[in-house]
């Protein structure tokens, strides 16, 4: 039950990020590039104040940090990049799409391919997600956006294993988010300019990196070796749903029928994927 409580948290939590990024870009409040810029350096003080109050040491040059602020920095560029031409909806199909084949093909390829069962519920999983984001009417997909968000998924993917090992998950992802502003910044700003951003959109940006970004993923790090690869990419499909939740309870967005019913579809999916085999 702690583990499912605090998974939920956590989702509920990247779900928070969705909508302070949507909140801000949509409001005309920040561009993404900017909005990604000042949400990594807010969870890099953040993090890095909570390590320091503690008496410990960010440890920045443990082996592990090329790995895990090197996928930090490709997820954030990708996923900031990427929306400046893609569809919401289709950029998160895209996102988690790739996060699942990248996890399932990594445990696999390392001698724990995930069972029938998992297998078959991630993918009910993924259908729920998809009847829930597919845009409607017709649209175009940019190449150039979906090959930047596929990356951004790569990223991510590689991200949440890379927390697999870490002793410290606060003090590692501390240092993974000091590490990766430098690197996030020189490669956004070249590309999409100089942020323009108003003081509301600063302020979602701190919010959004110091507490569900920089705490969520700090906490997401202790979670993933409880879980395994397989059921760490299953239930981080829950997180765009409830990020399609908290906009229709708290910017007002429609709640259309498909809503409810792909989300039926897709927690009965991710159910199924972690849930434990009867003993013999």
């Amino acid at each position: 039950m702690r583990l499912f409580l605090l998974t939920a948290l956590t989702m509920t939590a990247f779900a928070a990020n969705s909508v302070l990024n949507r909140l801000a870009v949509a409001g005309g409040w920040a561009d993404p590039g900017g909005f990604a810029i000042v949400r990594v350096l807010a969870g890099a003080m953040m993090l890095a104040l909570l390590v320091l109050a503690q008496r410990q040491r960010l440890p920045f040059w443990h082996r592990r940090r090329l790995l895990g602020a090197g996928s930090l920095t490709l997820y954030m560029v990708g996923f900031s990049l990427a929306y400046l031409t893609l569809d919401a909806g289709l950029g998160a199909l895209i996102l988690f799409g790739v996060v699942q084949i990248a996890m399932f093909g990594w445990s696999a390829a390392t001698g724990a391919p995930p069972t029938h069962r998992q297998l078959v519920g991630a993918m009910i999983a993924f259908a729920g997600l998809v009847w829930v984001l597919w845009p409607a009417g017709t649209f175009r997909v940019d190449a150039g956006g979906a090959g930047l968000m596929a990356l951004a998924g790569i990223g991510w993917a590689a991200y949440t294993l890379a927390g697999r090992g870490e002793a410290d998950a606060l003090a590692a992802t501390g240092a993974n988010f000091v590490m990766a502003l430098p690197l996030t910044a020189g490669a956004i700003l070249p590309l999409a300019g100089l942020p323009a951003m108003t003081w509301q959109g600063v302020l979602l940006a701190l919010v959004s990196g110091a507490a569900t970004s920089g705490l969520g993923y700090a906490l997401w790090y202790r979670l993933v070796p409880a879980l395994g690869p397989v059921r760490a990419a299953t239930v981080q499909l829950s997180a765009p749903v409830i990020a399609v939740l908290g906009g229709v309870l708290l910017l007002g967005e429609t709640a259309p029928l498909r809503l409810l019913l792909g989300g039926a579809v897709l927690l009965g999916g991710i159910a199924l994927s972690i849930r434990r085999a009867p003993a013999a």
